[in-house]
């Protein structure tokens, strides 16, 4: 809710002001969560630290989860999508692909592995992007994108990702990752997907680069927001 100047307006005013634009909100959540019963929806999960404030588990209520990487460790997504190498191995070690659905690229270092999903042909994208790609091919008509935040942490200096000082991770220390290749390849997915509704949740004032508020089909959200829409904890 827009936060209101009382030096604009009389006592009165005011109130009324503060009143009117709590009931819009209120409508907006309600009008939010009509559509969900109506939607057939996804979410996408990042690993960038934004959507922290969001239990994973809580989403599997509302739709299909795709994840990335390590979030394995402490949740399982209903697809889970690695390509980096040494990821690969590291979920081999738990044997977790062989009861859960494991999404990755081809590569002879796999050859001995079982339970894998291989994408064919090889996209050469990073994860993130792959798991939207892979959700935008199951028939959603909207995905919901969370931990998405390209921009690095301090000003896009150091690494933003929730795994970082982890195994397979770099460490916090680090500096950022260009994140040029992952915008592109999300832009590429929404702009191919024109029937699909793609809304990317962030926290406020983050950074939303134009090459996606370009495309009609992808719209942001708050957190704040999207929780009591889908009325998370």
């Amino acid at each position: 809710m827009p936060k209101l100047d009382k030096k604009l307006y009389s006592k009165q005013e005011y109130k009324n002001r503060k009143t009117f634009l709590k009931q819009q909100k209120q409508q907006s959540i309600d009008n939010l969560q009509n559509d969900i019963v109506l939607d057939h929806i996804a979410f996408v999960l990042g690993n960038g630290i934004s959507r922290k404030p969001i239990d994973e588990n809580e989403l599997l209520f509302y739709g299909k989860v795709y994840g990335c990487n390590a979030i394995y460790r402490t949740f399982t997504p209903d697809y889970l999508v690695a390509v980096d190498v040494k990821m690969v191995i590291e979920i081999n070690e738990t044997g977790y692909q062989k009861k859960n659905i494991v999404w990755t690229n081809p590569n002879r270092a796999y050859d001995a592995m079982e339970g894998f999903n291989y994408f064919k042909p090889n996209k050469g994208w990073s994860s993130g992007p792959t798991a939207l790609w892979l959700a935008s091919g199951h028939g959603y008509n909207k995905i919901y994108i969370l931990g998405f935040d390209y921009m690095g942490l301090n000003l896009g200096k150091h690494v933003n990702n929730i795994y970082v000082d982890t195994k397979n991770y770099k460490k916090s220390t680090d500096g950022a990752t260009y994140y040029g290749n992952w915008l592109r390849q999300t832009q590429s997915t929404i702009k191919q997907n024109t029937n699909i509704q793609y809304i990317r949740v962030l926290q406020d004032n983050a950074f939303d680069p134009k090459d996606l508020t370009s495309l009609k089909n992808y719209s942001i959200l708050s957190i704040d927001l999207f929780k009591k829409m889908f009325c998370l904890t």
